[in-house]
């Protein structure tokens, strides 16, 4: 009998440091992985943490990991040539199939860029498999801004827009909630649209009430429940809302679904 809870050994590889609290562990991993997918990262002693998946290399997957656990926190005692113990993937993903030969818009708030880096990354190598493509993610400030070398690429490639919530004097860029931009866009064809809107729950909401003000169709639109995963088997059911295993049945749902998930 396969033992589901049992962890294999994962060689950092690489170590990213976009921010005091945030970095990026790239570490050895063999297998499909899809953007939106999450594994539990462990540490003996200390237990283990869901992680989503922000970018999927040849023989490794990358980890942005916020310190502010213990078990994060001693993650972050380990570097390059460490080893920890993971197990997945889990979840469900994000299907690039869903996504191409569409208009695309993507908005992300803070961390919420790690789960759908995947899929920006994949339209960004991949530019004319979509219509066009759009990022809209937001952060707090300009110090607390992930993958600035991400962004420098997906500027090249796609259309960005990156805004912070608050900048200091001098500051150049845009500014304000990613809400403010979505009436600005300029989609072509509504029907043949998709959007991709991970972040906080409150930032979800108010992005999805503005999407929708665009007439784009519920079916066009996808969320993840990110915060809710838990042991990642449906196991614990702490990720359980209502009759869905956010674990098992997500983390990424269409908004048919997803708007129904109330926790």
């Amino acid at each position: 009998m396969t033992n589901h809870y049992l962890p294999r050994l994962s060689t950092i590889k690489e170590v990213i440091k976009h921010t005091k609290q945030e970095y990026t562990f790239r570490m050895t991993h063999e297998g499909e992985v899809k953007p939106g997918q999450f594994f539990e990262i462990s540490l003996p002693k200390y237990g283990e943490a869901p992680i989503s998946v922000s970018g999927i290399g040849e023989g490794t997957v990358d980890f942005t990991i916020r310190k502010v656990g213990k078990v994060t926190n001693e993650i972050f005692e380990n570097y390059v040539g460490d080893k920890l113990l993971i197990r997945g993937p889990y979840g469900n993903g994000f299907e690039i199939s869903d996504f191409k030969n569409k208009e695309l818009v993507v908005v992300a708030g803070g961390t919420g860029l790690s789960p759908v880096k995947g899929v920006v990354d994949y339209f960004a190598a991949n530019p004319t498999e979509a219509v066009s493509t759009t990022l809209i993610a937001g952060f707090k400030s300009p110090e607390d801004v992930l993958f600035k070398e991400d962004f420098k690429l997906w500027k090249e490639k796609l259309e960005v827009i990156q805004t912070v919530d608050q900048a200091p004097e001098g500051y150049e860029g845009p500014v304000g909630m990613v809400t403010k931009y979505i009436p600005d866009l300029q989609i072509k064809d509504i029907e043949n649209s998709a959007f991709i809107c991970v972040g906080p729950p409150i930032m979800i909401k108010f992005t999805v009430m503005e999407i929708l003000k665009l007439g784009v169709p519920e079916k066009n639109i996808w969320i993840s429940h990110e915060r809710k995963m838990c042991c990642g088997i449906g196991k614990c059911g702490h990720c359980k809302i209502g009759s869905t295993y956010v674990c098992l049945d997500g983390p990424v749902f269409n908004y048919t679904v997803g708007k129904d998930l109330i926790d």
